[in-house]
Formats: C-alpha cells, sequence, structure tokens
C-alpha cells in the first residue's frame, strides 16, 4: 500500500512539472523565443501601486511598483515580486526585467499582458538563468479613475489589487 501511495504522489509531483513546463497560449507578440525553456510557473497576488503626479502640466496616475507574492500549485510562496520590476526567489535569486512587447488583456478591466526580457540578475539559483518572462491571465490591478489624481492629491499612492500568472523562460538545454 506504501508503494501505491509514493507511486500516485510521484506520478502526481511528475505531471505536475509536465504542466510547468508547458508554454501558455499567447499572442504572437508575447511568445518567448523558441530556444527557450519555462522553468518556473508562478501565479501572483498583490497590487500595482500607482502615485498621483503631474506631468506636461497634466496630472495622471504612475505605476511606482508592483508588490506580490507568487506560489507555486501547490499554494506556497515561491518568489517575491516588486519594483525593478524584479522577481526574487526563496532561493535567494533574483532576476530584473525590461519590458519587450504588451497586449492588451482579454479583460477589459486588468492590466496588460507583457513578455520581459531579463535585464539583470543576483544572487545564485533559478533566477539567475531566466532570460524571459511572460505576465498573462492579468484580473485587476488598473490605476484608479484619472479624474481622482488633481493637485490636491499630488503625491498621493493608491494600492490597486491584481492577479497575474507568470511564467519564466531560460535558454534550452537542448
Amino acid at each position: 500500500m506504501k508503494t501505491l501511495i509514493h507511486a500516485i504522489g510521484a506520478t502526481a509531483v511528475l505531471l505536475g512539472l509536465a504542466f510547468a513546463s508547458a508554454r501558455p497560449d499567447v499572442p504572437d507578440n508575447l511568445k518567448a523565443p523558441e530556444s527557450e525553456d519555462v522553468i518556473l510557473v508562478g501565479h501572483a497576488k498583490g497590487a500595482q501601486i500607482y502615485v498621483c503626479q503631474e506631468s506636461d502640466q497634466k496630472w495622471s496616475w504612475v505605476l511606482k511598483a508592483p508588490e506580490a507574492e507568487l506560489t507555486d500549485e501547490a499554494g506556497k510562496t515561491i518568489v517575491h515580486h516588486s519594483a525593478g520590476p524584479s522577481w526574487k526567489h526563496i532561493d535567494g535569486s533574483e532576476v530584473t526585467g525590461k519590458v519587450a512587447a504588451k497586449h492588451d488583456a482579454p479583460k477589459a478591466d486588468a492590466i496588460p499582458w507583457l513578455l520581459l526580457s531579463a535585464a539583470s540578475h543576483s544572487g545564485q539559483g533559478i533566477m539567475t538563468r531566466v532570460t524571459s518572462i511572460q505576465r498573462i491571465r492579468t484580473e485587476g490591478g488598473l490605476p484608479p479613475q484619472a479624474s481622482e489624481c488633481t493637485a490636491s492629491a499630488n503625491g498621493r499612492e493608491s494600492k490597486s489589487t491584481y492577479s497575474a500568472d507568470y511564467y519564466f523562460y531560460a535558454r534550452s538545454g537542448k
């Protein structure tokens, strides 16, 4: 019986790994290079932080930073996402990204889907291998209404809750 339970557990782990390594269906401009493979997937829950400020004599909400925790399939927190944008794995490694492409989210009330390229790395671990990052399946995260950003709100911060799936890619070992 113990052997059967271990076999079922091992199969579940293998199925989970197979799921994690599958490329998501995304618009062409958000596809990671064919020479890269998915090495990590995380589901983010957190906030997009905006600041009200004036630019070119116009008041608007400007993205200050994301603040989110990414979890694996089992719900375990594996990555912290913050300004940069950067992602720090629980192993201590970190990657900072630069937006390479955007695509409107299928949901009208959600932040755009993104493809980012790795701009820098630190530490030692899985994130040091990352070359591309996708942010997809977004919900929420949009800035407050423009009418709420006026001279009297100058410097005010606002947090908009969001969720998204992040796919991390590295050069293929093929």
